[in-house]
């Protein structure tokens, strides 16, 4: 029958690995907490990791405007989603712009109502046109879409990636919005399958 052997040096690691482990566990890791190094009683606090939130702040030309305060509804507890809409086509909720992009949308879409505006008032609804007033902003042909909207509205496209431009322009009125494109997809045309 064989027998196997151990000596005093493997007999004693284990339990030296378990108190080393111990060990580093009762030292906190790593972790440094306020007033150790002065020596002071200030009291460790947990430092909760928060998602940043990108900064807005007014633009020029812009009136700062309140922050809207959250809705508190307290009508008991949420229901779920009777379906998966919005979960399912969220890939097509295009993405917001923040800080400096923020304002170079915002004036890029002044710019882009003040050309539309004059073909608006005189019932001038060729996509031909309104394309060719984009251009004339600078944008280059291949990057400018346009299409008739009806028998009075005309609906355009700017991709000037990252940052995107689209409206209308209709008997009433021009609109444009700008937005940083959608997620999972380049470009700042609107996606046409999801993940």
């Amino acid at each position: 029958m064989a027998m196997i052997r151990t000596t005093g040096v493997r007999r004693g690691m284990l339990p030296m690995a378990a108190l080393t482990a111990w060990g580093v566990l009762a030292a906190g890791c790593g972790t440094h907490r306020p007033g150790d190094d002065a020596g002071g009683a200030e009291p460790s606090r947990a430092v909760a990791a928060t998602p940043s939130r990108p900064v807005d702040f007014p633009c020029p030309g812009e009136s700062p405007s309140p922050t809207p305060a959250p809705a508190t509804h307290s009508s008991g507890p949420a229901a779920p989603p009777a379906d998966h809409y919005a979960e399912n086509n969220g890939f097509k909720v295009p993405l917001p712009l923040h800080g400096r992009s923020r304002c170079d949308g915002l004036a890029a879409v002044k710019r882009i109502e003040g050309a539309l505006e004059p073909l608006r008032r005189r019932g001038d609804f060729d996509p031909v046109r309104t394309r060719s007033a984009l251009t004339g902003l600078g944008y280059p042909a291949g990057k400018v879409q346009s299409y008739q909207n009806g028998p009075s509205g005309v609906g355009f496209l700017v991709d000037t990636s990252p940052l995107c431009l689209e409206g209308t322009m209709n008997d009433r009125t021009v609109r444009a919005e700008a937005f940083g494109g959608y997620p999972d997809h380049t470009g700042c045309d609107v996606p046409s399958g999801g993940h």
